[in-house]
């Protein structure tokens, strides 16, 4: 007797409400991740910009000098000569006392240097720097100074509610330690495998978005994986997920994340060639989150 292999359809029922809410995390993910490529495309924020050219006038202190800032001021955070403030359109406050610390001594000379492939006739000269001692100098933190305030980094806005205790649960469910600290050395977050440590006194939107970045570390990180990335890599796979996440659960990320990433050198290509484990950390986190409740509605 001869089988009828014909495939009869299958009656199915309505979807799941986790099916539901499967397809709608798939959802939120893929929509963050286009427009979080979108805007690497589009290239350095305004707000990136300012910050960056900001940034540019603070002198990078040498190790001797950051100990010398440390041991008379170690709450100082952003240091500068008098004159340097005052192009920044700051005054160092009256009564205020200088950071000591050794500015160096330099002096320039001409000589005379023979290049291959120059002739004769062609000038040899160049100039040398040269490094002759050191002298003391005085500088200021950013707290012994007034007037108008520096561009600031873009930072997450909004609030998380419910989401926060949320995902310090799931955090801690997967047996990750999590410390708050004031001693962070400029950091406001930090992933030591199987321990995060964050700032002290974040505003919520920004612990939340932090505690998400440093879990995608603490998730795709820190097992053999690591040795196969770079720290452009990293940071853009964990910056990307704390986007996703924000976002998922409706805090205004502004151009945060994709400032950040690009603060690393990460592209939409590095993002491109990440989004298989993007997706993954991503939809881990966001199904401890209770994103039925985002923004009031289903």
């Amino acid at each position: 007797m001869k089988r009828n292999h014909t495939l009869q359809p299958i009656e199915r029922g309505p979807p799941s409400q986790d099916d539901t809410q499967q397809t709608k995390a798939r959802s939120l993910i893929e929509t963050a991740l286009d427009q979080l490529a979108t805007a690497l495309e589009q290239g350095h924020s305004q707000a990136l910009k300012e910050y960056l050219a900001s940034m540019a006038r603070f002198h990078p202190y040498s190790a001797g000098n950051q100990l010398l800032i440390w041991s008379q001021k170690p709450e100082a955070t952003r240091v500068a000569g008098y004159q340097t403030w005052k192009r920044l359109g700051r005054q160092v406050k009256r009564g205020e006392r200088g950071i000591l610390i050794q500015a160096p001594i330099q002096y320039r000379y001409t000589t005379t240097k023979e290049k291959p492939g120059k002739s004769q006739n062609e000038d040899n000269t160049v100039t040398v720097t040269r490094l002759s001692g050191f002298k003391p100098a005085h500088v200021f933190d950013i707290t012994q100074t007034e007037g108008p305030d520096l561009p600031e980094f873009a930072t997450v806005q909004g609030n998380p509610g419910e989401h926060l205790e949320q995902l310090k649960t799931a955090i801690q469910k997967r047996g990750i330690t999590l410390k708050y600290s004031d001693e962070m050395g400029g950091a406001i977050g930090r992933s030591s495998g199987g321990r995060i440590t964050l700032q002290t006194g974040l505003p919520p939107a920004e612990e939340f978005s932090t505690l998400a970045h440093e879990l995608a570390h603490e998730l795709l990180h820190h097992g053999t994986n690591r040795k196969k990335t770079t720290k452009t890599m990293r940071e853009t796979q964990a910056e990307a997920v704390a986007y996703i996440v924000s976002t998922a659960i409706g805090l205004d990320t502004s151009t945060a994340s994709s400032d950040y990433i690009q603060l690393y050198q990460g592209k939409t290509e590095t993002l491109a060639e990440s989004l298989h484990d993007i997706r993954q950390a991503a939809n881990a986190i966001v199904a401890e989150l209770d994103i039925k409740k985002t923004n009031g509605g289903e």
